[in-house]
């Protein structure tokens, strides 16, 4: 069993991040960053040799050392690592050729282009084992946590169903989605039972991650923000369900404790509420939010905040750094309680890690100068909620 008490792994000494997303009280709030082990480090560029990426996601000691390359050089300011992967491993794991290209990101030769095509039927009546496909994502997990001693807790990921569905329609990113828009809109049926297959595989990946050693898992709905309220409603938030409602159920059938979830849907502003319903422990946010806002609407049904600075403030400069903190660690009560600090998207390739350092380090600083603040009034919930209504008639495409 990979609990915390698990003989394969030495105790954690670190418990603060999972303190957290199980919305205790706590001395300060855990920091982290997505996409920390990455490009921007130039021990990446050295362990990684001439790898390509998904290579070095394949290989278990390569994945384990890129992992422990920020918790190394953040010793002691960094509160969990977060296991090098990538959530396009699912669909190759469905039999879809993904590759990564330099400086343009993920391509998959041939996306599925419309139900008639064979692809999509094979992909569909595909019998997808993960536990066997991707068994060095585990092996990696497995690995970290040893290495890691127990100095923070572990991160497991996966893509959501609509995210997935995108890259696996559009052959890439984009900036129309145009084909997605027309599997939802002209081939919603079939682009429902996708979803559906994807879901099923996500919630048996996320459960073999635990096995192997993660201690929180989080779902990237990294292209959510393309939808509308009415469309996420339909095509992603029902998925987003399925995984957390079926999660720590088949958690307790391998033996496993449950573990904190996370949801990260970008660009899903007005989705806040139907976020913090779900069984999600922790709902992250990208910059979009204002975090008294949010910590606001996140208190009243009793979840985590994760998030939420620009990523471009790292470009910016000791003071920009420094300006967005105040503001967060104000907004958020304080970090006492209720929010993992971290960044509203993946930190950027040519951020300069002494800057991160600094992001940390005000975190730190900044939420050791704020005296204790008592949970936001009704009347802070209630201005809240007329703010981010107000914004939604403002801006909705309905």
């Amino acid at each position: 069993m990979a609990s915390k008490d698990d003989p394969k792994f030495e105790p954690l000494k670190n418990d603060l991040l999972l303190r957290t997303a199980r919305g205790q009280k706590v001395e300060r709030p855990p920091c982290w960053v997505m996409r920390q082990a990455g490009r921007y480090l130039p021990e990446y560029h050295k362990a990684k040799g001439n790898n390509d990426f998904f290579e070095c996601c394949r290989n278990p000691e390569i994945a384990s050392t890129l992992t422990l390359q920020p918790i190394e050089r953040y010793e002691g300011l960094i509160d969990a690592a977060i296991i090098f992967s990538d959530i396009l491993v699912i669909p190759q794991a469905m039999g879809m050729e993904v590759v990564m290209v330099p400086e343009k990101g993920p391509h998959f030769p041939n996306p599925l282009g419309s139900p008639e095509d064979e692809q999509f039927k094979e992909v569909m009546e595909r019998e997808c084992d993960v536990k066997e496909s991707l068994d060095y994502v585990y092996k990696a997990i497995t690995l970290t946590r040893q290495k890691l001693q127990g100095r923070v807790p572990l991160y497991g990921f996966c893509g959501a169903p609509f995210t997935l569905m995108c890259y696996m329609v559009e052959g890439g990113g984009s900036k129309m989605f145009r084909h997605a828009k027309t599997w939802i809109f002209k081939y919603a049926v079939e682009a429902k039972k996708l979803l559906q297959k994807i879901a099923e595989l996500c919630v048996e990946y996320l459960a073999q991650q635990v096995v192997a050693g993660a201690q929180i898992v989080q779902v990237f709905d990294s292209w959510a923000g393309e939808l509308s309220p009415a469309s996420f409603s339909e095509f992603s938030l029902p998925y987003l369900n399925y995984i957390c409602d079926h999660l720590p159920a088949r958690l307790r059938e391998l033996g496993q404790e449950v573990v904190p979830m996370v949801v990260f849907a970008k660009g899903a502003w007005y989705a806040l509420d139907d976020l913090c319903k779900t069984k999600y422990d922790v709902i992250g946010l990208d910059w979009l939010h204002e975090p008294k806002d949010a910590y606001a609407v996140a208190q009243k049904y009793g979840k985590v905040i994760q998030g939420n600075a620009d990523p471009g403030i790292l470009y910016g400069g000791h003071a920009a750094i420094t300006k967005v903190v105040e503001n967060m660690v104000k907004g958020f009560g304080g970090g006492k309680q209720g929010w993992i600090a971290n960044l509203g998207h993946g930190i950027t390739p040519f951020v300069n890690p002494d800057d991160l350092k600094f992001y940390f380090q005000e975190i730190h600083r900044l939420s050791d100068l704020r005296q204790e603040k008592h949970a936001p009034s009704q009347v802070d919930v209630a201005a809240a909620e007329e703010r981010m209504h107000n914004r939604f008639i403002m801006q909705s495409d309905w």
